[in-house]
């Protein structure tokens, strides 16, 4: 009988502190093996897990064991029960009102996922977990403050906030978690991560959880870490061994969409798929039109302007019932677990290079294979550059199906495709002026070619 994971993937590099790395061909630890309780390893084997991903492997003794933690890991390896399985361990029991674990992640639904796998793991303990998050009222949940917890999980501007009018106390965390670190650093929380960092006990154990570590990554973690273990799964991989990639040049949106829609009538290994779109306008337009050649029935649509209950309502059902398609902006990939993700699309490849990673691991989770399709027009091909230097590998290009009809480009999409390029140059070459510049300076050149010299006069005595 195969053997079931916490899902797995691999990552990235890093070389500071006391660190170790874990390479992708390891012999898998059963959780009996670990410091567990009964009440933990029965939650784990109801969860069909019996082995540990190399992350909890390697993080579960050394969190048990009191350490400070950085770990380093692609999404999709079980990062968040490889902390909150030994935390569980060490809170033990219920006790008193006021929490004792802090985890911090930058997204409402990632803050509702983690609080899923704590409440999964501690099934039979009568540990309390309490989410906090903006974008919904905070009536209910100063309500369930007042009522006691010893686990809080939250974004920082909700906790912050709850923490300043008197609701939240955390005088009592012993245990502090940076969960998607680089993420919270993108969204510009250092400055209220460093507001935590003044309120809470100095005695507590610190563990911050990564999928890549940069430089403002690693600020942070020295602002408050003192020697911790540095735990990096495999240093060489960027992306999924378990994900197959291919990349389409299209020209235009249109183009785009025909080969999207190719895909989805022609191809029935396309089961469940998300798309990725560059803006909440793009997203929102292709949904629209998904909508009519599928039906409303088989798609759901998520960004930053849903209101939460409906993004919630959205990633549920793409989760749990038979919705085909989930159209998305970026708000969607980091942290979500969604199983059985069948393809990736990136409809507009990302302009943040590391989102690649993030949007790909979506799929090619838990030992399954997945794959991923990028779009790419001709601004785009700089990014695809980017990223292909990023993860050490050339994303294998195919042809566009005969079926799929190209599209003429559209004169203001010709236009903005052209501004972007010249952006692109410029930021290569700051000297570039811009093919505005160059066509008026090209003029100017021809023009004096063609001026008449003005002969001198002459003067006689």
């Amino acid at each position: 009988m195969a053997q079931k994971y916490l899902s797995i993937d691999y990552l990235a590099p890093f070389s500071n502190c006391c660190f170790s790395t874990f390479a992708s061909d390891f012999n898998p630890v059963q959780f009996s093996n670990f410091k567990l309780t009964k009440q933990l390893l029965n939650a784990v084997e109801d969860a069909g897990f019996t082995s540990a991903t190399p992350i909890q492997e390697k993080a579960i003794p050394l969190i048990l064991g009191g350490q400070q933690v950085i770990g380093i890991a692609q999404t999709g390896t079980g990062k968040t029960a490889a902390y909150v399985l030994p935390l569980l361990r060490i809170l033990s029991h219920a006790q008193g009102d006021e929490p004792r674990m802090l985890v911090l992640v930058p997204t409402r639904e990632l803050a509702l996922q983690v609080e899923g796998v704590i409440k999964q793991f501690a099934a039979y303990t009568d540990l309390r977990s309490l989410v906090l998050f903006g974008g919904a009222g905070a009536k209910d949940q100063k309500k369930n403050l007042e009522q006691g917890c010893d686990i809080v999980i939250g974004t920082p501007g909700r906790v912050i906030e709850l923490y300043f009018e008197g609701f939240l106390v955390l005088k009592k965390i012993k245990h502090f978690v940076l969960d998607e670190a680089e993420r919270l650093m993108e969204l510009g929380f250092a400055k209220q991560l460093h507001r935590f960092l003044e309120v809470l006990p100095l005695k507590r154990q610190n563990l911050l959880f990564t999928a890549t570590f940069s430089d403002r990554v690693r600020k942070v973690a020295d602002d408050f870490m003192l020697f911790p273990e540095v735990i990096n799964i495999t240093p060489e991989i960027k992306t999924a061994e378990t994900v197959a990639q291919r990349l389409y040049h299209t020209p235009n949106y249109k183009t785009k969409k025909n080969l999207l829609v190719y895909f989805l009538e022609n191809d029935k290994s396309f089961e469940k798929i998300i798309i990725f779109c560059k803006s909440k306008k793009v997203s929102d337009t292709l949904f629209k039109s998904l909508e009519e050649r599928i039906g409303a029935e088989n798609i759901r649509l998520v960004h930053g302007n849903k209101n939460q209950q409906t993004r919630i309502n959205s990633l549920d059902a793409f989760r749990n019932e038979n919705i085909r398609v989930l159209v998305t902006t970026d708000v969607a990939s980091r942290g979500i677990d969604i199983p059985h993700v069948s393809h990736v699309i990136n409809f507009d490849t990302p302009v943040i290079h590391e989102d690649y990673i993030h949007r790909i691991g979506r799929t090619g989770r838990a030992l399954n294979a997945g794959m991923s399709i990028t779009f790419c027009s001709e601004a785009e091909k700089w990014h695809i550059s980017k990223i292909e230097k990023l993860i050490k590998q050339t994303i294998p290009l195919k042809k566009l199906p005969a079926e799929v009809f190209i599209e003429e480009t559209p004169y203001e999409e010709r236009q903005e495709i052209n501004r972007e390029i010249d952006r692109q140059k410029q930021k290569d070459n700051p000297d570039f002026k811009g093919a505005f510049h160059e066509r008026k300076a090209k003029k100017e050149k021809q023009k004096n070619s063609f001026k008449p010299k003005k002969q001198k006069k002459k003067f006689y005595d």
